[in-house]
């Protein structure tokens, strides 16, 4: 069987190209894509060449871990009511010919069942789309540890603002955003939302130290200034990816800080998120930003969804018009 799917060709070059699925096993699940995503961070280093080096990083690969489908097919030992079923899933390795970093931008997806996602609970099931940046936010807020904390967040992007949001329903006592971009904090949940482009951060927050700071922004100048705002002892979150990491010492000595790495997320993270979409506990629509068609003009989309100041999540269509 053969498919359309988005395609990193070589650095910096997007196609649509037809490309063969791997035969379906009895466990499997053959997906539709309604809806897939763009990650602005892992896709962006993806196509720059910027990822570490492994064979499934290597070019041509097909990207994309956010995708929202309907079961059309499934092996013999999947139960025939999930088909017509909506479904996250995170990416697909079943293709020939070519690599996939996480093979989610594809028309047609073939998937283990036990690795898609029901979204029978959601009333749109577009949101699903939204399932990992959910559970990365949700996990970084774990490693928080947020309840009755002060907590400076920096950036206020997609995973920031989702941050902020789960701080606000975990209990945590004061949230504070920083942001260059007046637009992202206007729809911030943050308690004090700072525009660094209009006032300096050290005039509003060296009053109380935090307990907490979590980045979002994946700047390492904005984690070093950062840390004159935090108490003895108190954490930093890094939760965005890093090349690097190039901080001032004597800060984080003088204090004793500490310092926890966010990996996405951790088991049971999705289904978590999950349960706060269902609730409308928080409003993830916010996040979808913009949304075009896959069929139209492939490199531009991916150029609003890595460089337009607007675009907080971009959302890819892949049923006909």
């Amino acid at each position: 069987m053969r498919t359309k799917a988005v395609v990193f060709t070589g650095p910096n070059q997007i196609e649509i190209q037809d490309v063969g699925l791997r035969e379906m096993t009895d466990e499997d699940v053959l997906v539709r894509t309604v809806w897939s995503s763009v990650s602005a961070g892992t896709e962006k280093m993806l196509l720059s060449g910027k990822l570490p080096t492994m064979q499934m990083t290597q070019f041509p690969v097909i990207p994309g871990y956010e995708t929202v489908g309907k079961i059309i097919g499934r092996g013999d030992h999947v139960p025939e009511e999930l088909l017509g079923k909506y479904v996250y899933v995170s990416g697909s390795f079943g293709y020939v010919g070519v690599n996939a970093a996480f093979g989610g931008a594809s028309h047609n997806l073939v998937s283990p069942a036990h690795k898609v996602t029901l979204l029978d609970s959601l009333e749109n099931p577009m949101l699903g789309i939204l399932l990992p940046l959910a559970s990365t936010a949700l996990h970084i807020i774990d490693l928080a540890a947020v309840r009755n904390k002060r907590i400076l967040i920096l950036g206020q992007g997609a995973v920031g603002l989702l941050v902020a949001e789960f701080a606000r329903l975990f209990g945590a006592s004061f949230i504070a955003a920083t942001d260059l971009n007046a637009a992202r904090l206007e729809k911030s949940a943050a308690h004090l939302r700072i525009n660094l482009t209009e006032t300096g951060s050290a005039d509003v927050l060296m009053a109380t130290p935090f307990d907490a700071v979590i980045d979002c922004t994946g700047s390492m100048n904005a984690i070093a200034e950062s840390l004159r705002y935090l108490k003895m002892n108190a954490a930093v979150i890094l939760g965005g990816y890093y090349e690097k990491i190039d901080l001032p010492y004597n800060m984080a000595f003088m204090k004793e800080l500490r310092f926890l790495v966010a990996k996405q997320w951790a088991m049971g993270d999705l289904d978590r998120a999950l349960d706060v979409m269902a609730k409308r506990e928080i409003g993830f629509e916010k996040i979808i930003t913009h949304q075009k068609s896959v069929w139209t003009d492939i490199a531009h989309s991916y150029d609003a969804a890595f460089h337009d100041s607007s675009c907080l999540k971009l959302v890819l269509e892949w049923e006909a018009d």
